[in-house]
């Protein structure tokens, strides 16, 4: 039974050469871009561009056809598989030795074309060619290194907002044109961006943020104390005060509903509706690496050191499924546009595709409720 619950639910499995922990997952898989791809990034920070296939009608569905059917949806680097244009994927830039590196580290632009990694030694973060591996602008704006980096949904023409949170307690709003794919509005002056807005109001490290762009919020988390909530513009809103033992925020995720979902150290989890409401709250068993809202913000997805992904109910966390166990613990996830496909990037250094079905859970669960 195990076993073939095993083959619905697993799609495939994807090991890197490189065997470095896959820390950051960005599945950008839009049938219009260019390069539908998903990106992964090791804690060595060698990234890799990984073809997404489409795979609609793919297992039993509506034009499911066997021609498909062998093709997988992922389809390894080949600059990585064959480990001839490794150098072209390595950032060596040196970071502060003191950064460990994490998903927050990076973000991916939504056409797959550039990657922003920060934690340099330098105070800045840069923005790199996910196709020739080159240093394409260096940001500056910060006291102290940057620690983490968020980005907004992106607009039609791929413009976004970016946050960057740093050891100086405070947080940057910078806008990224997707004309120019520079941070600012002007390409002669790429070398000196004016930030959007300077948030402030953390007493310790900025670790962890969230930005979006339809609530016009920024939702930040510091080493210790309440999570903020800021406008885009600036304003501090309010702080998020979570029970007693939830003090130490390290994931957060917003729908664009208005929850805000928040991890904190330990395996608490909170649920806060944007007003500050605390709607619900969980321990879990696991040190939680990643977490993610599905699009609509009913479904929240998580997995950890155990190696298990977990589906949730949003609102209330009450569990929805529980995928069997992988062998390693997981760093990283992220979801497919069509929201079929969940791929988490795993410590062994690999990436698991997992089915995943939303809709279904929520039918079960509804008549078993």
């Amino acid at each position: 039974m195990f076993k073939d619950q095993m083959q619905q639910d697993v799609i495939m499995v994807l090991k890197f050469p490189s065997n470095s922990p896959v820390t950051h997952v960005a599945a950008n898989t839009l049938p219009h871009l260019s390069i539908p791809a998903a990106v992964t990034v090791t804690c060595s920070r060698l990234f890799a561009v990984n073809r997404w296939h489409n795979t609609v009608g793919l297992r039993g569905a509506p034009g499911y056809s066997l021609e498909q059917a062998h093709h997988l949806p992922i389809e390894m680097d080949p600059l990585i598989a064959n480990n001839s244009g490794v150098n072209k994927r390595q950032i060596t830039d040196l970071v502060d030795q003191s950064i460990q590196i994490n998903t927050h580290c990076f973000v991916v632009t939504a056409d797959n074309r550039y990657i922003l990694v920060c934690g340099f030694w330098d105070k800045s973060f840069r923005v790199y060619s996910t196709e020739t591996g080159k240093l394409t602008q260096i940001v500056f704006g910060h006291w102290d290194v940057v620690t983490c980096l968020a980005r907004s949904e992106s607009y039609i023409g791929g413009d976004c907002y970016i946050v960057s949170g740093s050891r100086d307690a405070t947080l940057l709003l910078w806008y990224w044109s997707g004309r120019h794919h520079i941070i600012g509005d002007n390409p002669n002056n790429s070398d000196y961006p004016a930030p959007r807005a300077v948030l402030t109001g953390h007493d310790h490290e900025v670790v962890c943020v969230s930005v979006c762009a339809e609530l016009g919020l920024v939702i930040s988390g510091a080493k210790e104390g309440p999570c903020l909530v800021h406008t885009i513009t600036g304003d501090l809103l309010r702080a998020l005060e979570g029970p007693e033992l939830c003090q130490r925020p390290r994931l957060i995720s917003v729908s664009s509903e208005g929850h805000c979902i928040i991890y904190y150290d330990r395996g608490h989890f909170c649920n806060f509706s944007i007003n500050g409401k605390l709607l619900a709250q969980m321990e879990v068993n696991d040190s939680t690496r990643a977490i993610l809202l599905s699009s609509d913000g009913q479904n929240l997805v998580t997995g950890g050191d155990n190696g298990v992904v977990e589906v949730w109910q949003a609102c209330d966390f009450k569990q929805l499924y529980i995928y069997p166990g992988c062998d390693a613990g997981i760093r990283a996830m992220d979801l497919s546009h069509d929201q079929r496909t969940l791929i988490t990037g795993m410590a062994s250094g690999s990436i698991v595709a997992f089915n995943i079905d939303f809709n279904r859970w929520h039918y079960e669960h509804q008549n078993r409720y």
